[in-house]
């Protein structure tokens, strides 16, 4: 049988001259290992797995092999292989077999450079390109990464190839392997639709964890995740050229750990996000010294619709911002910035310690977050909080990177709002482990509120609303000692309701603050 021949699309690497597959050393096939897969070991085609020898030639070669045969395994038995850049055909599983790991090649030299866009993007270098990398593959369908065997990124830093790169796929999986010591987002998918992602676990990631960026019809499940930045981020940039929506995507049964924020939409926001759900995770520190900016954000700042999202069964150990929804007006790669919209959003049954900074729900004037329902709700905060920081004024940050800490120190300790409309809090109970003296929610810019059955240790006052229409307050209670329950300041203020709420322990139920109509809030069966 004559040598196979390579171009520089389907051999990808250092060339190591591959033996004749007539010669190639038959390797018993490793137990367990999909039936067949030997045809395909990379030890066959001259690969050492030494720790030591370049063997990027000796893998893409099994490759195209595979390829070249219509299609099938390519094992990787115990060993630690040494690579560079690698081109992933159609029909094709690379397995990584246990005890078997691919390693980074510590040369850059033997990575790809990074593809010729064609057109301008204002994402940075880790979301726009896809051949430095590992493994990439662009064009490709069904192709898998599996196995219990580890990637090792090989490095001590950020900035360098990424190790899996899945550009314009479709039918991809990625099960069981483990990632560690990532240079660059762990697995990236840009374009990518069908993705199922399975029991990954991700060591040491100096980037991002998992990205689909403009993906469809993705599943997250069962996986570990630790990493410097944020752990799972689905975003919609612009670097395929066009806007293109993230959606139909489930995550589930998933353990985050990051140094930014746990799981977030964004902040590449130039496409839409919609039919999402998030359940049952657990969302913690990756360190002591810097703990999670947040466990949850929603973003949307470059025009993107974000709506049709579901969050619920969380818990979160250390994060500063348990919640974090942003609409604003960054407009990155927009010739004329216009804000998008957030809403149909329903978070429920979470359960946060060590929270630093209140929730967040925060539009933008004139464009307010719509229909979002925060149910269920068990915050146990730092507090510590006083009473002139309570009336602090918060800067807008319309054009702002969208981040939990933009807006520096908070008016309240539990949930912050601005700018919102037909908002639903029911069943929140906020614990501090220090005295607060800031409101435990403030209100501002709120038109059609509801406040359903909230718990709190106290506050000066425990609501504050300022511009506040159409809310109701009801199954309330206000702890024994509080100075004023509800203070309403603003001049549109009004139709205010407070209704079957214990008031027995506030000293003042309503103080009316200057400017607000004295009529603004009614009282209807309060116990005081």
């Amino acid at each position: 049988m004559d040598e196979p021949k390579l171009d520089r699309r389907q051999f990808v690497g250092a060339p190591v001259a591959a033996p004749a597959l007539g010669a190639m050393l038959l390797l018993p096939a490793a137990e367990g290992n999909p039936p067949g897969c030997e045809d395909f070991n990379v030890r066959r085609f001259g690969a050492a797995g030494d720790g030591k020898t370049k063997d990027t030639g000796a893998i893409q070669s099994a490759i195209f092999e595979c390829h070249r045969r219509g299609g099938g395994t390519v094992l990787f038995p115990p060993g630690n292989y040494i690579s560079g850049s690698l081109h992933l055909n159609s029909g094709i599983r690379i397995h990584l077999d246990h005890g078997a790991t691919l390693s980074f090649s510590p040369d850059p030299s033997d990575f790809d450079a990074y593809e010729k866009l064609g057109f301008k993007n204002a994402a940075d270098r880790e979301t726009s390109y896809f051949h430095q990398a590992l493994i990439w593959a662009e064009d490709a369908e069904h192709i898998a990464i599996t196995g219990s065997g580890t990637i090792d990124g090989n490095r001590k830093r950020r900035g360098g190839p990424k190790p899996l790169a899945f550009k314009r796929c479709k039918f991809v999986t990625v099960k069981g392997i483990t990632i560690q010591n990532s240079p660059n987002y762990c697995i990236s998918l840009l374009g990518t639709d069908y993705v199922n992602i399975d029991g990954v676990t991700i060591l040491n990631g100096y980037s991002d964890g998992i990205d689909p960026d403009c993906c469809q019809y993705v599943r997250i499940a069962n996986c570990h995740i630790e990493s410097w930045d944020d752990a799972i981020v689905p975003k919609t940039s612009f670097s395929l050229g066009t806007r293109r929506a993230t959606q139909h995507m489930a995550v589930t049964n998933c353990v985050l750990a990051s140094n930014c924020n746990c799981f977030k939409l964004g902040t590449e926001s130039g496409g839409d996000f919609r039919n999402i759900a998030v359940s049952n995770c657990t969302m913690f520190s990756r360190s002591s010294t810097r703990p999670p900016i947040s466990g949850i954000s929603l973003l949307t700042v470059d025009g993107a619709t974000i709506e049709g999202v579901t969050i619920n069964n969380i818990a979160m150990n250390d994060v500063r911002c348990p919640v974090f929804l942003r609409l604003g007006n960054r407009g990155r790669d927009m010739e004329k910035p216009v804000p998008g919209l957030l809403r149909d959003v329903v978070i429920s049954n979470i359960v946060a310690t060590g929270a630093r900074w209140p929730s967040v729900v925060a539009g933008i004037p004139d464009r307010p977050v719509e229909r979002v329902t925060l149910a269920d709700f068990r915050i146990v905060c730092k507090g510590g909080g006083t009473h002139e920081e309570g009336n602090i004024s918060v800067p807008e940050h319309i054009d702002k990177y969208p981040t939990a800490d933009m807006f520096g120190t908070y008016p309240s300790y539990g949930l912050f709002c601005r700018h919102g409309r037909d908002l639903r809090f029911s069943a929140i109970d906020f614990r501090y482990e220090e005295a607060d003296a800031r409101p435990a929610v403030l209100c501002d810019d709120i038109n059609r509120l509801t406040i359903d059955s909230l718990e709190t240790p106290g506050g000066d006052p425990v609501l504050f609303f300022r511009n506040v229409r159409n809310a109701t307050v009801r199954s309330c209670h206000s702890p024994f000692g509080t100075k004023t329950f509800l203070s309403v300041g603003g001049a549109e203020s009004r139709s205010i309701g407070l209704l079957s709420n214990d008031l027995s322990g506030a000293i003042k139920a309503v103080q009316i603050e200057d400017g607000a109509a004295a009529d603004s809030v009614s009282e209807v069966g309060n116990r005081k």
